[in-house]
Order: C-alpha cells, then structure tokens, then sequence
C-alpha cells in the first residue's frame, strides 16, 4: 500500500513537471514567434522606408540638376546686373550735374 502510495506521488509528479515543462515549452514557442512577428514586422517596415527614401533620392538628384541649371543663369545674369548698376550710377551722376544746371539757369534768369 505503501508502495502503491509512493508510485502515485511519483506519477503526479512526473505528470505535474511534464505539465509544466510543456506549458513553459508552448510559454517560450509564443514568445518566440511574438519577436519573429516583431521583426518580420520591421523587415517589412524597413524596405517600405527604402522605397520611400529611394524616391527622395531621384528627387533630390533632380533639384541638384535644377539649382545647377539656376545658378548657370544667374551667372549669365551677373554682367547685365553690373551694366545696371553702371547705368544707374550715371544716372545719378546726370541728375547732380541736370540740378546744378537748373541752379545755375536759375541764378542767370535773376541776373537777367
């Protein structure tokens, strides 16, 4: 009887630990494939990043294109700026000697 208690315990607790090492077993399995579904999760994240930025690139490369172009221009413009600026400068120049010529047709009109 005795014998017979002792082979009962022994049976539940070899059922208890197959228990539990089989429900931390299935415990380790789900957290597993938990990180497996994180990281084919930012996998998939990580090429849709790519792509976008893929894009960018073949934008940023058209802007360079595009500033180079604009700068090219503003080049070709840099003479035209300087001739106006020279105009101007004559310009105001003109317009001291056009007021001195008025005062000085002023002061002959006194006199006459």
């Amino acid at each position: 009887m005795a014998e017979n208690m002792v082979t009962q315990e022994h049976d539940e607790l070899t059922e208890a630990l197959n228990d539990l090492f089989t429900d931390v077993s299935t415990m380790i399995k789900g957290d597993l494939q938990g990180t497996n579904n994180v990281l084919k999760l930012l996998e998939s994240m990580n090429l849709k990043v790519a792509e976008e930025y893929e894009g960018f690139g073949d934008v940023a490369s058209g802007l360079r294109v595009f500033v180079e172009r604009l700068k090219a221009k503003s080049e070709n413009f840099d003479v035209y700026v300087q001739q106006i600026d020279a105009i101007e400068q004559q310009v105001t120049d003109l317009q001291v000697v056009i007021s001195m010529l008025d005062k000085y047709v002023s002061l002959l009109e006194s006199k006459v």
